[in-house]
């Protein structure tokens, strides 16, 4: 019996190592491979259809089948498929995506743009020029970089040393040096017994204090922060925390890196979370939705102070010697300029916050369920914790199959969501319409069911 086309994709592909899955369980199973894509929906090769809770990876902002991004990739394509800008070189979609970008990010005092492939790569980027940039200025003893728990910035080497998940350092000997850890501003986790957020942000700062005495602020270059930590689900910072953090960090000349990878064009309801949360950093990152991700994109933004810096340091280096081959590639530059576009005429980011106050009800609602505790959003990104005890907050054993179940669950429902450890987040395209967030939320209220019925059944909650 000969095998078909399909069975050989399928075959083929548990060849390729899949992020953040068991690759036993993949040897066995395979993945669930997709298809198409059509508005907040995917399809995969079996010919289910699910709606996309986590727009892929936080990403798809414009939904999996905006013609207008295809069409301009196709005439870049004929134009100029590739070309490189070292040595003084560009193209034109990147000189014109540059230009909307800072037009975007200058009321945040952004003024220059490096452009690479993923966040990873964007927040790697800004940590060189942050070294560059201290040496340059006559100040290199000032290298350490202050990032939080629950942080997430990347998987380079360095970036994954920022990111403050145990997963993403276990057997890869991460950290490496120069990473100092802070706390994380999350009541739900880290409030203790009566502490108000008020009080838990007084306290983090008083922590964030006492780490810079300690290390000596002489040695600290600069704090990476998401305006809401993503991957490790999604905290919503309390209203007191960026402008106390910013007024600490402005004290002891240490740098603000505002890592806007998830956050950035409309997640939050405004065009960048920084603008939601009042925050003007020195360097800012962006990717994912800078292209909707129909072709991988990033960039480093950065201040006109932090700009002149390098201008000094490569006068005394011959040149400013970092890029990537892909930087600034026509095709990915003429879709994120599209993108940009789009923002812009139909109002993404009024959209967001038109139809965010039913994504909120529906998400909070969910706190009333036996299973869940701690719901929280802003904007279009949102999340709960999957707990055996509301009362205690006790979490499931992983061993117990619940958070297994309720992934399934959710599968057999016809949606996507994305399970980070006892949290399960939601973010769908920001094109999104109320009855679409409706079908969301009701898709995942019976998931839970569900999973209450499997965790009855096994005795493990009443």
């Amino acid at each position: 019996m000969t095998r078909s086309h399909d069975d050989n994709i399928r075959q083929d592909v548990r060849n390729v190592l899949h992020p953040y899955t068991p690759l036993d369980k993949i040897a066995v199973t395979g993945p669930m491979v997709i298809r198409k894509g059509d508005g907040v929906y995917v399809e995969d090769d079996q010919g289910r259809r699910y709606l996309e809770g986590m727009s892929g990876l936080w990403c798809t902002a414009l939904g999996f089948s905006e013609q207008r991004l295809v069409d301009a990739a196709i005439r870049q394509m004929r134009d100029l498929p590739y070309y490189q800008i070292f040595a003084g070189r560009s193209n034109e979609p990147s000189i014109e995506l540059s230009e909307r970008l800072l037009a975007m990010t200058r009321h945040l005092g952004m003024d220059k743009a490096l452009y690479a492939n993923s966040g990873s790569e964007a927040n790697d980027a800004a940590v060189k020029v942050i070294w560059y940039y201290f040496n340059a200025v006559g100040k290199p003893e000032k290298k350490k970089l202050i990032a939080r728990e629950r942080g997430y910035h990347g998987v380079t080497v360095m970036t994954a040393s920022l990111t403050g998940l145990a997963g993403n350092h276990a057997d890869f000997d991460l950290p490496i040096g120069r990473v100092l850890r802070t706390g994380c501003p999350s009541a739900y986790h880290y409030a203790k017994p009566g502490e108000t957020e008020a009080q838990l942000v007084d306290r983090l700062m008083d922590e964030l204090e006492a780490l810079i005495a300690r290390e000596g602020a002489d040695t600290i270059a600069a704090f990476f922060a998401e305006p809401v930590q993503g991957a490790g689900g999604v905290i919503v910072p309390p209203e007191s925390y960026f402008p106390k953090l910013q007024a600490l960090l402005k004290k002891h000349d240490i740098l603000l890196v505002a890592d806007e990878v998830i956050t950035g064009f409309g997640r939050t309801g405004s065009m960048f979370g920084c603008d939601t949360y009042g925050i003007r950093p020195d360097l800012m990152t962006v990717a994912k939705a800078l292209s909707s991700s129909y072709m991988p994109i990033s960039a480093t933004l950065m201040s006109s102070r932090i700009y002149e810096g390098l201008v000094e340091g490569s006068k005394r280096n011959g040149s400013f010697a970092h890029g990537v081959t892909y930087a600034g590639h026509p095709v990915a530059s003429a879709v994120a300029v599209e993108a940009l576009k789009i923002y812009e005429e139909r109002d993404i980011a009024g959209q967001v916050r038109a139809v965010a106050p039913r994504f909120l009800r529906r998400l909070h609602a969910l706190d009333a369920h036996p299973l869940v505790a701690g719901a929280r959003g802003v904007g279009l990104i949102g999340a709960v914790e999957l707990v055996r005890d509301k009362a205690s907050r006790a979490p499931f054993d992983p061993a117990s199959g619940v958070q297994a179940r309720l992934a399934d669950a959710v599968l057999e429902e016809g949606l996507i969501t994305r399970s980070l450890r006892d949290t399960v987040a939601l973010c769908p395209p920001l094109i999104i319409t109320e009855p679409q967030i409706d079908e969301m939320f009701d898709k995942f209220e019976r998931a839970l069911e569900t999973t209450l019925a499997f965790a009855r059944s096994k005795a493990m909650v009443d």
